[in-house]
């Protein structure tokens, strides 16, 4: 990239003419543009102040100035693709923006300073105009002030009078960002193959991600969620380019053989964290929808390919499903769904420009795994979802992120049920959101779903409330809620609640009261009972003893000396095998006698009926072993979901000590006989835990044989089906089938890594994929170059570099971070510090990956010591949690506090947490493990246990 040299100075100047000509007119706009581009003597900017100002006391914007409308002008310089070449080492890539905003505000206390944000720009050209009297206020300069919050303080000459109107005009200029913050660059490759000397085939874009503070680092801004205001934006760019915004375009039309600009209608009142565009020659088709023009855009070549086909199809009804249930029709004519080369997160909601990463949008027929429509479906209901939680109804502070994130996440499930009945995605839910909610909740380093807002201030305070609490822990306590109420009763308080809110903001306070309003009837105070769940870390374990009826709760943490006195109301649905289900709510810490949980001549009573609850359960031993009794004989008789849970709850009260781990371990006995996928899922998921654990020492060896032994029976269930490169119908089904290889072929059943090594040796052989099926490849992949050498991995990598297929690129990534081989493992973490061969957003990925691999942790861990200050910049709380995973020594302990005194990095702390629990967990465990499966192995191979 070229310095800003002359030539940035000049258009500075040049655009501030420009811009004072589009307010007169789009047609004096035109005219002007050619006469003023050449003006070399731009205005110089006001003198910065040397000295800096403390920010408010509360580190908030103040709420005097209240902001209503922002007119933005902006220009990118960037160039779609490289032309020529300025010398030797340098391309005509120019990756600037220039531009200017005028923010229209009232002010309700008067003031001598305005106070907005700003961050890594160039500001020149201030003036405030009192839009009462139209008469301009002096400036006398300006402070941007480098603290944690990036805030920008406009010193005035005269006061600015309460109840009266202003706007503040500021030019600027700032680089497009290389970090997929604010508005930055992405580059892809056009056509197929990837030609690595063709400089011709690299192509870029510019768009934009703002979420959640970076509004800032494209103009100066009143960057906080409750300041809405509406959006008038103008962009200039390149002729051969395409701009979309927010709203559909007003006006679009030539300036000369370069330049064309593009106007769009104002938005709605939104937060500046929903501003977007983008900048490209991508194409489009649309979607079928009776009102709203949808259309799906992506790189040529993907469109060509019909790869936008699946995200266009769904699009249309998700949004009508959506309009149906909450009887509000979405506000915008337009809506657009683009899939860019790289995005920080998988998707963004931007009110009508949704952002997506290639991979959450693009389905590859004959390449992507046909599950790979469920995350699609997820991902476009969340996002559509975000149109009424988030756009329509706004958090006040970013502590209620819970508010949108948990809304959106619990409403995805219903909207794909209704899109494609056939993936039955309620069933899916506790797999998605309960598990993963319950397996962060359990640390004390846990935070509240909705924490108080003096607790977040700074952008990291923001960032971290991004995490499996707010959308996992979000959306299983309001399915709890809407169990507990009934979903008639729930959903007319989403209507209500919706109605009442839009298009201002509202708290977790409103949307109980209108719940509350939808059931008049009900003598139970919704913010009573849900106070504990939002307001507090944590969730509670309910222990029932079926032959007193007594039953108690308490907090349920995996440390289990960790000292709690919180408590909360539970609805508790039961059934037993002679009733059906029933429900109670446990309104005190206990212990408390109920008549309904006395088992009647011994049979088994099963609590949290449907896992509707946020909540673990305990029984009694004599119900414990009746419900594995049935487990054994006559599965069927509890439901699959109940199944799982079952699973998931006895290991991880073993996990805190409250049952022994031998009755965890028989939980998995009746698996030999099992097909269903929920159970399955649900103990591969618990067993890891011992995997990770146990790997490096004398136990792995057979937990290996007896997890080979209960996986055969599956595995052969689907044994025809994968040899012969098929897959079963029901999307539940393909699901175990992966299952099943993985599991098999993790665990060394010979059979399963034969038949992985021969389909991709046939791979290698005839350069044709046709004999490994696209639900089966990201295993297939991953355990023949686990069982291979240098070739597999090399061409994996080869294959990794030169394909465009999104779908089989993740795969290969995925693929080579299981390798055995330890320096194929180091020189692929040093890929990642090269964005020529793996691009950022990946890098924490495939980091992760890696140290997933039991060869890999340490040379992970030890990686990321090395090089943080390089990969910090990237989701440092994945890259933590992944390579401290398999921490339970002492050493390892010391290691990672000595990582947290010279770093401070949020995660650490619970990544400290979790490393105490699994040292403590393996002391006293590990002699009891090991005896149980050198038991349960003897038993296989038909020996009894006293022999």
């Amino acid at each position: 990239m070229p310095n800003k040299s002359s030539m940035s100075k000049a258009f500075a100047a040049a655009f501030a003419v420009l811009t004072i000509s589009i307010i007169s007119g789009i047609i004096t706009l035109t005219i002007l543009y050619k006469s003023e581009i050449n003006i070399l003597n731009p205005t110089p900017p006001p003198t910065f102040s040397p000295t800096t100002t403390a920010p408010p006391p509360d580190s908030r914007l103040p709420t005097n100035l209240v902001p209503e409308s922002y007119e933005i002008f902006l220009q990118p310089w960037f160039h779609t693709r490289i032309i020529e070449m300025v010398n030797v080492t340098s391309p005509n890539q120019t990756m600037l923006f220039t531009g200017n905003s005028t923010v229209h505000f009232h002010c309700t206390q008067a003031a001598r300073s305005i106070y907005l944000h700003s961050m890594d720009l160039t500001l020149s050209n201030p003036w405030v105009m009192n839009q009462d009297t139209n008469e301009q206020i002096g400036v006398s300069d300006l402070e941007q002030q480098e603290d944690v919050n990036d805030f920008l303080k406009v010193n005035l000459e005269e006061d600015l009078m309460a109840g009266g109107n202003y706007s503040l005009f500021l030019a600027f200029e700032g680089e497009v960002s290389a970090s997929l913050e604010g508005l930055y660059e992405c580059v892809y490759i056009e056509g197929y193959p990837k030609d690595e000397d063709d400089e011709n085939a690299l192509r870029f874009l510019v768009a934009t991600n703002m979420e959640p503070t970076h509004a800032r680092m494209l103009f100066p801004c009143f960057d906080e969620p409750a300041m809405k205001a509406e959006f008038h934006l103008t962009i200039i760019h390149r002729r051969t380019t395409s701009a979309l915004g927010n709203t559909a375009i007003l006006v679009s039309n030539i300036i000369d053989d370069e330049w064309k600009y593009t106007q769009f209608y104002p938005t709605p009142r939104m937060s500046t964290y929903l501003f977007a565009f983008a900048v490209s020659e991508f194409t489009s088709i649309p979607s079928s929808h009776e009102r709203v023009e949808i259309k799906t855009y992506a790189r040529p070549e993907a469109t060509e390919k019909g790869h936008t086909k699946y995200a266009a199809h769904i699009a249309g009804s998700t949004l009508t499903f959506f309009e149906k249930l909450f009887e509000i029709d979405y506000t915008l004519g337009k809506l657009d769904q683009i899939a860019l080369p790289d995005l920080a997160s998988l998707a963004m909601e931007n009110w009508g420009l949704i952002t997506y990463v290639e991979g959450s949008l693009l389905f590859e027929e004959g390449v992507s795994s046909l599950l790979h429509k469920e995350d699609i479906a997820i991902i476009v209901a969340h996002e559509l979802a975000h149109q009424w939680f988030g756009n329509l109804v706004t958090i006040k502070w970013w502590s209620d992120l819970w508010l949108k994130e948990g809304f959106a996440t619990y409403f995805s499930f219903p909207a794909v049920d209704y899109v494609e009945p056939t993936f039955k995605m309620k069933d899916v839910f506790m797999m998605e959101t309960l598990h993963f909610a319950f397996e962060a909740d359990a640390l004390t380093s846990s935070h509240p779903l909705s924490s108080r807002p003096e607790d977040v201030q700074t952008i990291d305070d923001i960032r971290q409330m991004y995490d499996s609490i707010t959308y996992n822990k979000g959306a299983s306590v309001l399915r709890m809620l809407a169990d507990f109420v009934g979903e008639n009763v729930f959903n007319n308080g989403i209507k209500m609640y919706l109605k009442a809110f839009q298009g201002i903001t509202a708290d977790q306070n409103d949307f109980w009261e209108y719940i509350q309003k939808a059931d008049p009837s009900s003598a139970i105070s919704i913010a009573k009972l849900m106070d504990p769940w939002v307001n507090q870390i944590g969730y509670p374990v309910i222990t029932i003893n079926t032959t007193s009826g007594e039953i108690y709760q308490k907090h349920f943490l995996f440390n289990n000396t960790a000292e709690s006195s919180l408590w909360w109301q539970i609805p508790i649905r039961f059934m037993s095998n002679t009733s059906d289900t029933s429900m109670v709510l446990l309104d005190v810490r206990g212990p408390v006698k109920k008549e309904e949980f006395i088992s009647k001549s011994g049979e088994w009573i099963l609590v949290n009926v449907n896992s509707t609850g946020y909540y673990r359960v305990n029984y009694n031993p004599e119900n414990w072993e009746r419900l594995l009794t049935q487990l054994e004989r006559d599965p069927q008789r509890i439901p699959p979901i109940n199944r799982g849970q079952l699973i998931d709850d006895v290991f991880n009260l073993a996990r805190a000590k409250l049952v022994n781990v031998t009755l965890a371990l028989n939980f998995t006995r009746f698996l030999s006989k099992e097909r269903a996928y929920l159970p399955w899922d649900s103990a591969v998921k618990n067993l890891e835990y011992f995997v990770i654990m146990f790997d490096r020492c004398e136990v792995y060896g057979p937990m290996q044989t007896y997890l080979q032994n209960q996986v055969k029976g599956l595995y052969n269930f689907y044994r025809n089906e994968t040899d012969n490169s098929s897959v079963p119908h029901d999307h539940a089904s393909q699901h175990n089938q992966i299952t099943a290889i993985d599991v098999a072929c993790s665990n060394g059943l010979p059979e399963c890594i034969e038949m992985a090594k021969s389909k991709f040796s046939n791979w290698m052989r005839s350069n044709s994929t046709n004999n490994i099926h696209p639900n089966l490849r990201s295993m297939i992949y991953c355990h023949a170059v686990a069982a291979g050498g240098k070739e597999e991995w090399e061409f994996a990598w080869d294959k990794y570099q030169s394909s465009r297929d999104t779908s089989e690129r993740e795969y290969l990534q995925y693929a080579m971070s299981c390798t055995k081989k330890i320096w194929l493992l180091n020189r692929y973490l040093k890929y990642t510090l090269d964005s020529e061969k793996i691009r950022f957003r990946d890098v924490a990925s495939t980091i992760s990956f890696i140290a997933m691999n039991a060869a890999g942790q340490a040379l992970a861990w030890n990686f990321i010591r090395a090089h943080w200050g390089t990969l910090s910049r990237g989701d440092e709380s994945t890259m933590i949690m992944a390579v401290t995973n398999r921490f339970s020594t002492q050493f390892e302990l010391e290691e990672l506090e000595r990582f947290a005194s010279d770093h401070k990095v949020s995660s650490v702390k619970q990544a400290i947490e979790q490393t105490q629990v699994n040292i403590e967990w393996v002391r006293e465990n590990k002699d009891i493990v090991l005896r149980w499966f050198e038991q349960e192995t003897k038993k296989s191979n038909g020996f009894s246990s006293s022999d």
